[in-house]
Order: structure tokens, then C-alpha cells, then sequence
């Protein structure tokens, strides 16, 4: 059953054991495979723009060409099968979790090798269908994985595991941003100028390797205890249990509160999410060079992005997460306004360096806080369809108004694109409110909810 006001409010973790957490085998694994599953989304968004508007495509393609991301924001569709179905060979070797956690990692290295061998100056179609392919990759992995991470330990620990996931994931953003900018800069013929496609092949050539990381920890991970699940007598009855039953469940827990949840988890990132398509063209139009903006992230991005998921791992953990989703929100939409004083002084190296770091820590503390809040919403009988759901809805809006960016900056520019970004913040510092006080009473204290049972 889920938990109630009602209930007795279990108390905080000791500093130390809290800090503990972060040390055991489910929590290191959940860094690795935070690292495979945040690699391919720059790729096919963020640095996959850097790459197109240094080879001369239109601000307004890019921004239409983001909605390659609403991959992202569907997985929900395709959820239940992830839940439910087999794909022999895969699941009859590592089981249910590992042997789709595997096939969605090799479809995202045969997509980013397609991308490498592209020339996007030849024609974008192909191009296109090979980030298609990451994406639908990468959201397939992400489904696997957070249920995975869910059923990997107790609902007590899972604030420390989204931190951990959390952390890995922005190190392999940084890798996919940074450190492709960097190889790609590395492997420029010396005395050429303008865009070189044989440097952006070595780059992601190189990315479609480091999901090696991924692969190996899905090869040495345990499988998580398969829930229990009642058998179905016929189709009919499995289709029930995989499509109906999952969202009917969520609910029955939280009836009314379910509008207000689903509000929330809608809104959240969209100020994050809308400006990061326009962050890499940015750059290019200020005059950052790759190995700039690739040295600025690497070294202040890690700093700050490890400080913001660890602090806000912990401080969930200690103060409970609507407290820390809060201060997540209001941090969020305050580095956009940094951003659009970035836009003002043109080339300056040292501004640069703190709006990014300013953005990396906020960025870690929120989607640490965000990752515990969803992951204390779910059913542990239906975890992977029920956080498909939540992470793509966290999305769909977002990304869907994000590829408008690039004609509202070349409308209006990109102070105002910033100024309006962080303005989008706003209604998500009234919903986490509102749903603060509504959150059951342990869940305020502590993040955590009651596990459920079908």
C-alpha cells in the first residue's frame, strides 16, 4: 500500500550512514550505468547542434531537428513491453533487466556509428535516421535502467542511487559535450579552417566506444529480484497487466493528487531542457572555440556537476526531497539569467566559466532531488512502465516547445531567448509548492514513500 500522513515518520539517516550509501556495490554500479545512459542524449541534441551550425546549417533546422528528442518523451509507449517481454537471446542469457539494458546499448553504438560516417553538408537525411536510432536506443536503455536502479535496492536508498546515477550521467553529458568538442578539435588537419567532417567522425567514433563502459557493468551486474508477477490466463489478461494495469495503478495511490503530480513532473526541467538546444549554437555564434568550450566544461563542469548531485543526493536524503526540488527550481531558472548576461559581453572566456559552473551545480542538485522524487512515485511491480512514464512526460512538453528555439532566436535574439527560459521556471516554483503540501508526511522528511504491492 502506499504510505499515508498517517504513518509514523521513520527518522533521518545519521550523516555517516548516509555518506555510507554511496560506497556500496548497487550504488557504483548505478555511476557506470548512469555514464551509459547519459552519453547518447548530447549527441544526438546538444553537441549534435555544436557540429551542425559549425557546418552551416540555419538556427531554425536545428532547433526543428531537436525533435529527435521526443523519443525521449514517447518511450512511455513502448514501456510495458520493456516490462514485460522477453527478447531471447538477450533475456534468456542476463534476464529481463540486462538483457534489454544490453540491446538498447548496441543500438545506440550501431547509431552513433552511423552518425560518424555521415556528412551532414551532404544532405541531412541520413543523419537523421542514425540520431533516430540513438534516441530510440537511449530511451529503451533508460527504461531498462531506472527499473534496474528501482529494484537494485530499497526505497530508503534510492535517493543516494539517483545521485550516483545522477553523477554519472552529467560526467558522460560532459564527455559528450566536452570531450567530443576536444577530440574533434584534436583531430583537425593542421592549417584548415571551417568544418572538417573526418574530425567529427574520429569524435564519434569515439563516443559509440565509450558506451563499452555500460556494456561491461550490464555484463558483471547481478540481475535484480524479478517481482512476482500474477500469470496471465490469455492475451487479453497480459495485455491488461502491461498497458492498463501500470497507469491504472498510479491512480488508485494518488486519485485527485494525480493531476497535480503529473503538473509538476511536466513542468519541471522545461527551463533547462528548452535552453540547452540553443546553449552549443551559442557558443559557435559568440566565438568559443571547441577547445574552449570543451575545456571550460571539462574542468569546471566535472567540478560542479560532482558537487551538485552529491549535495543534492545528501541534502534529499537529510532534509527530504520537496525541500531540495524547490531549491532546485529556483536554482535552475537563476542560471538561464546568467546565460542571458553571457549574451551581452560576447567572447568572454571568464564569464563563461561561471555561468557554466553556476549551471552545472544547479542542473546536479535538481535532477538528483528530481530522480529520488520520481523513483518514490513508482509501484516496484510496474517500475519500468510507471517511471517511463513520468521521465517522458518530465520531456514531451519541453522538447516539443524547445524546437521552436531556434526561430525565437533568430527572431528576438538570444538575451531575450535566455530572459524568456528562465521566466518558463515560474509556474514550476508554484507546483512544487502545491505539491509539497500534499506530499505524504514521510515523504517530505525523508523522499521516500511505502513500497507497493500489486
Amino acid at each position: 500500500m502506499s504510505a499515508s500522513p498517517a504513518e509514523p515518520t521513520p527518522p533521518a539517516l545519521p550523516w555517516r550512514d548516509a555518506l555510507k550509501v554511496y560506497l556500496e556495490p548497487a550504488t557504483l554500479r548505478m555511476l557506470a550505468l548512469g555514464f551509459s545512459a547519459g552519453l547518447p542524449l548530447l549527441l544526438v541534441l546538444g553537441t549534435l547542434s555544436f557540429r551542425l551550425r559549425e557546418a552551416g546549417i540555419d538556427r531554425t533546422t536545428i532547433g526543428y531537428l531537436s525533435w529527435v528528442g521526443l523519443a525521449y518523451g514517447f518511450k512511455w509507449v513502448w514501456a510495458p513491453l520493456v516490462d514485460r517481454l522477453p527478447v531471447p537471446p538477450f533475456t534468456t542469457l542476463l534476464g529481463r533487466r540486462r538483457g534489454w539494458l544490453l540491446l538498447a546499448q548496441l543500438m545506440v553504438i550501431a547509431g552513433l556509428g552511423g552518425m560518424a560516417f555521415n556528412d551532414p553538408r551532404a544532405g541531412l537525411a541520413p543523419l537523421v535516421w542514425c540520431a533516430l536510432l540513438v534516441a530510440f536506443g537511449s530511451a529503451t536503455q533508460d527504461i531498462a535502467l531506472d527499473a534496474f536502479r528501482i529494484e537494485s535496492a530499497a526505497t530508503r536508498k534510492q535517493a543516494a542511487l539517483a545521485a550516483a546515477y545522477q553523477t554519472g550521467y552529467r560526467l558522460a553529458m560532459i564527455w559528450a559535450g566536452a570531450g567530443v568538442l576536444w577530440i574533434a578539435a584534436g583531430a583537425e588537419t593542421v592549417g584548415s579552417t571551417g568544418y572538417q567532417n573526418g574530425a567529427w567522425k574520429t569524435a564519434y567514433l569515439a563516443m559509440a566506444a565509450s558506451m563499452a563502459i555500460g556494456v561491461l557493468t550490464v555484463l558483471l551486474s547481478p540481475e535484480p529480484a524479478r517481482v512476482a508477477l500474477p500469470k496471465p490466463k490469455n492475451l487479453g489478461q497480459w495485455l491488461e497487466g502491461a498497458l492498463v494495469e501500470p497507469f491504472a495503478d498510479f491512480f488508485r495511490r494518488y486519485r485527485w493528487q494525480a493531476a497535480l503530480i503529473l503538473a509538476l513532473i511536466a513542468v519541471y526541467r522545461i527551463s533547462d531542457v528548452v535552453m540547452g538546444i540553443m546553449a552549443n549554437p551559442f557558443y559557435v555564434d559568440m566565438g568559443f572555440t571547441k577547445d574552449e568550450v570543451a575545456t571550460v566544461s571539462k574542468i569546471y563542469g566535472v567540478v560542479m556537476t560532482l558537487a551538485g548531485a552529491f549535495v543534492g543526493g545528501v541534502l534529499s536524503m537529510r532534509l527530504g526531497v520537496m525541500r531540495v526540488l524547490m531549491l532546485g527550481a529556483v536554482l535552475s531558472a537563476a542560471s538561464n539569467l546568467l546565460f542571458a548576461g553571457l549574451a551581452s559581453r560576447g567572447h568572454d572566456l571568464t564569464a563563461l566559466v561561471l555561468v557554466v559552473s553556476a549551471d552545472n551545480l544547479a542542473g546536479g542538485i535538481a535532477s538528483a532531488a528530481f530522480i529520488a522524487y520520481l523513483s518514490s512515485l513508482t509501484n516496484v511491480s510496474y517500475s519500468a512502465t510507471q517511471y517511463a512514464l513520468f521521465s517522458s512526460l518530465m520531456l514531451l512538453l519541453p522538447k516539443f516547445i524547445a524546437g521552436y528555439s531556434g526561430a525565437f532566436v533568430d527572431a528576438f535574439g538570444y538575451h531575450a531567448f535566455f530572459t524568456g527560459t528562465a521566466a518558463l521556471g515560474v509556474p514550476v516554483l508554484l507546483l512544487v509548492a502545491l505539491a509539497a503540501k500534499k506530499a505524504p508526511a514521510r515523504q517530505q522528511q525523508t523522499g521516500s514513500v511505502a513500497e507497493t504491492a500489486p
